[in-house]
């Protein structure tokens, strides 16, 4: 009954171990919770060389941020599982099952917090470099590229946007139109006046030597020699959790364009089915590291306050016989 754990039943299950799910972990142990959380293990940010602006852990290796984030979880009691998560059914109950590649779990709250994936340009030569010498945001990567020769690779109109920024970091910048929309003049004029060269033609292929970046070969044969290369790519979630339980994507737009989608979320990481929540990336693109760990700990508060009410409202049931 609502308010009551078997011994099979988890207070709360967390379904992806980045830093959100890690987060909302650790604040459910600390809550005295029973709290697993599955772990896929192919977090986003894994290319990376370490993570940046996040307060005392400035520049730690994602995977190594992964890895002491678990520990903490097994600390307060938790447990962490490789497992990928494969669908979920809503009992009637209220609690919840989710199949995995680990086999059944039985939760009564859900805590989703599996990230995105990036949608790259489908140039040969970029995606090998993606998280090294190919990056995307200027506040993770900007200060560890500064002063090299960045092409920004624009594949739409927020593209414009990337350069303006990163200008920030370095003098010597290429704006490669590729496949994005003709500059606004306004944004143009800027550029230009900021020392940006513009470089119109589709890049076909991005060229490499000694394990980094060396260039661009344009449609027409050209090429101009670049060390760091900048794509805007979509970011796309995909939840199998999400999806079986009935909570339907949505289209995220910044500036006019569309820059991905998400699966909505209110405070707390509430959503439309009563018990699920959801915390970073998943539900908000543009998060970060810190603030994705940072939503994760809001949601596991809030999954705790949730079920201290069940709970309440189950003993107050009870004393009144």
């Amino acid at each position: 009954m609502p308010g009551e754990t078997t011994p099979d039943l988890l207070d709360a299950l967390v379904v992806g171990g980045g830093a959100a799910g890690l987060s909302a972990a650790v604040a459910l142990g600390r809550a005295r919770r029973r709290v697993t959380v599955l772990d896929a293990q192919n977090p986003r940010n894994a290319p990376a060389h370490g993570v940046h602006n996040f307060l005392t852990r400035d520049g730690i290796g994602p995977l190594d941020l992964q890895r002491t984030g678990s520990e903490e979880v097994r600390r307060y009691g938790g447990t962490v599982v490789a497992a990928t998560a494969t669908g979920a059914a809503r009992n009637p109950d209220g609690t919840f099952t989710v199949t995995s590649s680990a086999g059944e779990f039985h939760a009564r709250r859900l805590v989703v917090s599996t990230g995105l994936v990036d949608e790259l340009p489908d140039v040969p030569g970029l995606v090998e470099h993606w998280g090294g010498d190919v990056v995307h945001c200027p506040y993770c990567h900007g200060y560890e590229v500064a002063d090299r020769a960045i092409g920004v690779l624009a594949t739409s109109a927020l593209s414009g946007h990337q350069a303006w920024l990163f200008r920030q970091w370095s003098a010597d910048l290429v704006y490669f139109s590729h496949t994005a929309p003709a500059l606004t003049d306004e944004r143009r004029e800027e550029l230009l006046a900021r020392g940006v060269r513009i470089v119109d033609g589709e890049v076909r292929e991005v060229l490499s030597t000694g394990g980094g970046i060396s260039g661009v070969r344009l449609a027409d044969g050209t090429v101009v020699e670049r060390d760091v290369l900048v794509v805007g790519a979509p970011a796309r979630v995909s939840s199998p959790v999400l999806d079986d339980l009935g909570i339907a994507r949505e289209p995220v737009v910044f500036g006019g364009v569309e820059i991905g989608d998400r699966y909505p979320s209110g405070p707390g990481g509430t959503t439309s089915v009563p018990g699920v929540h959801l915390a970073g990336n998943v539900t908000d693109p543009q998060a970060q590291v810190v603030t994705a760990a940072g939503a994760g700990l809001v949601a596991g508060a809030a999954v705790n306050a949730d079920l201290v009410a069940e709970e309440t409202a189950a003993a107050v049931a009870r004393s009144r016989g």
